[in-house]
């Protein structure tokens, strides 16, 4: 039986970690013994994790990433706090310099390039390790293992790295997995010479527990809402492009379009921010921020139309997830949307990136009932399952 190491951050409410918990459940254990090391044992997922892996101990130097530099000096990593506040000071030089739009991809590059030298090996020594999330600096350094994959789930073509610092640690893996093929793509334009090494496995998604998952009661002002709903899953970040939603609405509202509301499921970084966007915007009654939540598929069954109005994106989980809650979607046109979404057919793609296209695929899918239910029925009928996708995984651990 091969021993097989996965590694990520933790299990706060996110895709990433949606896709790893239905990963792990449909993982072969009569072949392989997985062990899972997850540098915190924090967030609103850890619950739901399966039994059947064995997750590992934490390490603590591993835990201070998720901690603030305060936390990490005061708990005795003196060394670790300090090199995070020299990756903190590197960063805002480089933002200033280059006007970067999310600077947080190279501050996390930076974070570990000073920590690594300070941070602990592992000592058992696999036949397979797989990294889940980037950075992966983890198992490119500090895990002994025969070979060594790692997970791509966003676009890179988006995203500001340090491309000489990320090519070293690339070439320390065998495998190299994207989520979908746009996502692959947007890789090798930055990676070229990496070609060789890059396969496409798509999200384990488990349609039969979204569903049962889905039917749980709610109790709050959403299923009381008799306006047209809309639904965004999604951190609380520029990434996500919730700004741009609570503009588009604004705009809708503009229009005389006053009985849509808008929700939003999730937490992050540019919750205040987004707040303050709603108050100037006098959206407070339409525009409703729901906080994180454990299980967003009660919401997103309750909802009249799906919307993802990400700047980018890998492959949104929660796109596949409204195709099984048999949902029409619409979604912003970033780079990686045509893997998700066949346009016309199972949902709308909007012309670009802008607030006023989003608004447009909203006005018109509101007004069009017939092709609302076109999107609905079509979702309803497909095979969503792609468990068989495992089957590429366990070619390449071999």
């Amino acid at each position: 039986m091969k021993e097989v190491l996965i590694a990520s951050f933790d299990m706060e409410v996110g895709g990433v970690e949606r896709s790893l918990i239905n990963m792990l459940e449909s993982f072969d254990y009569g072949n392989y013994k997985v062990d899972l090391m997850l540098y915190r044992h924090q967030g609103d997922f850890m619950k739901l994790l399966p039994s059947k892996p064995n997750l590992l101990e934490e390490i603590p130097q591993y835990t201070t990433f998720r901690k603030s530099i305060s936390e990490t000096i005061k708990e005795g990593y003196i060394v670790l706090g300090l090199s995070r506040i020299l990756a903190k000071v590197n960063t805002n030089y480089y933002h200033k310099r280059t006007k970067i739009a999310e600077p947080g991809y190279y501050q996390m590059q930076m974070m570990w390039r000073y920590t690594l030298p300070f941070l602990p090996k592992m000592e058992k020594e696999y036949d397979v390790a797989i990294s889940y999330l980037w950075p992966h600096y983890f198992v490119a350094e500090k895990v002994k293992a025969r070979k060594k994959i790692a997970w791509i789930h966003t676009d890179y073509s988006i995203i500001e790295t340090d491309i000489e610092m990320d090519l070293k640690m690339w070439k320390k893996f065998d495998h190299i997995i994207a989520v979908s093929e746009a996502c692959k793509n947007a890789f090798l334009a930055k990676y070229k010479d990496l070609e060789s090494k890059v396969s496409v496995i798509e999200n384990i998604t488990s349609p039969e527990f979204i569903q049962k998952m889905s039917q749980e009661q709610l109790d709050n002002r959403m299923v009381n809402d008799k306006r047209f709903k809309l639904l965004t899953v999604a951190r609380l970040s520029h990434a996500k492009g919730i700004d741009k939603a609570v503009k588009a609405l604004r705009l809708l509202k503009d229009k005389g379009y006053t009985d849509i509301s808008w929700y939003v499921v999730g937490y992050g970084g540019e919750e205040v921010k987004i707040k303050e966007l709603i108050r100037q915007n006098n959206l407070d009654d339409n525009f409703i921020l729901l906080g994180k939540k454990t299980n967003p598929y009660p919401f997103m069954k309750a909802c009249d139309l799906y919307v993802q109005p990400s700047r980018y994106e890998g492959k949104a989980v929660t796109v596949t997830e409204a195709k099984i809650l048999a949902k029409p979607i619409i979604v912003s046109n970033y780079s990686t949307a045509v893997s998700q979404i066949d346009n016309g057919e199972d949902g709308i793609i909007c012309e670009d990136l802008s607030v006023e296209s989003i608004a447009v695929e909203i006005e018109d899918l509101y007004k069009n009932e017939q092709l609302r239910n076109k999107f609905v029925d079509h979702n309803m009928t497909c095979n969503h399952s792609n468990v068989d996708e495992l089957k590429k995984l366990y070619s390449l651990i071999g």
